[in-house]
């Protein structure tokens, strides 16, 4: 689905319309998550409105690992001629196109380095005559330096730059205010729905938890994710995706002591509620977890009990 608001004026906030709330509702209901998970539902309530200086652009491609698809961020002070683009998404000229159609940008930030948040980058800085493209990984910037953590320069809003790995190496997220009105754009480190892999051996589980600590001291902020609706609290979202993880640390660990001699089984044991063709993403987080136990505890060294070296 490619959700295009208003081009008139400044960008303005639109809540979720009835149709994509149905959609959002029917894919919770046949278990579609951006990884594997028994959370299949929305980590908060959703945000009833946007910043009127936010407009999100959807790209068209929705997909087991990407929900309803990648959410397009356009941040813009009112009576402020440059924006900020953050994630432009998929190599997909329309949506690239889109995005342009609201040109002039000073910067285009990424979250992260998968494929369907950054692909389109380098064309989209082409469309708008070399505009920067801002990440923390080098290999995916063009025209500008390396994002570190700290604040941002940027025309009429403030933006705080705050190392969130875990779900990926590279992982960060944006706290972007104009006066007392802040959002926090988390990239896949929360979603709108459902719950996010941790993507090994680049993501790493303690990472991660350190992550969902840092954000969940958000509370009442807007959180707007990489997929799925915008939550109205980006600190309860982190808090609820951190007791997630504590409880399926611990159902990783009964697996093991109950038999399961392999990464793969259990996969099968904790996961077994999970569509199969997701098991693939499934065994990342269990790997992940399995190293997190062996770091922590040495409870599982590598190769007890059976268990293939995560």
């Amino acid at each position: 689905m490619h959700v295009a608001w208003p081009r008139t004026g400044s960008p303005r906030a639109v809540a979720a319309s009835p149709e994509e709330r149905s959609d959002d509702q029917e894919l919770s209901r046949i278990g579609v998550m951006s990884g594997p998970g028994h959370v299949t539902s929305s980590a908060g309530e959703p945000a009833e409105e946007l910043p009127r200086w936010v407009t999100l652009l959807r790209a068209p491609n929705p997909g087991p690992m990407t929900l309803d698809g990648t959410n397009t961020w356009l941040l813009r002070a009112p009576g402020v001629e440059q924006g900020l683009v953050v994630d432009p998404g998929p190599e997909i000229a329309e949506h690239l196109i889109a995005i342009a159609e609201r040109r002039p940008f000073a910067a285009i930030l990424i979250t992260h380095g998968h494929a369907d948040h950054v692909e389109g980058a380098r064309s989209l800085s082409e469309r708008l005559g070399g505009t920067p493209v801002l990440a923390k990984d080098p290999r995916h910037c063009v025209g500008g330096a390396p994002l570190s953590a700290g604040p941002l320069k940027a025309e009429g809003i403030n933006v705080e730059i705050l190392s969130t790995p875990g779900h990926t190496r590279d992982s960060v997220s944006f706290v972007a205010s104009i006066g007392d009105d802040r959002a926090v754009l988390t990239g896949d480190t929360i979603l709108g729905r459902g719950t996010t892999v941790v993507a090994w051996p680049d993501g790493h589980l303690g990472d991660y938890l350190a992550s969902l600590d840092r954000l969940s001291s958000y509370r009442g902020v807007v959180a707007l994710p990489g997929h799925g609706p915008a939550l109205a609290d980006a600190g309860a979202a982190a808090a609820f995706y951190h007791a997630h993880r504590t409880a399926r640390l611990e159902q990783v660990r009964d697996a093991v002591k109950a038999g399961a001699a392999t990464a793969q089984e259990v996969v099968a044991r904790v996961y077994a509620d999970v569509d199969r063709s997701l098991w693939w993403a499934a065994e990342w987080s269990v790997r992940a977890q399995l190293d997190y136990l062996h770091e922590r505890d040495r409870e599982f060294p590598s190769g007890s009990a059976g268990l293939d070296p995560p």
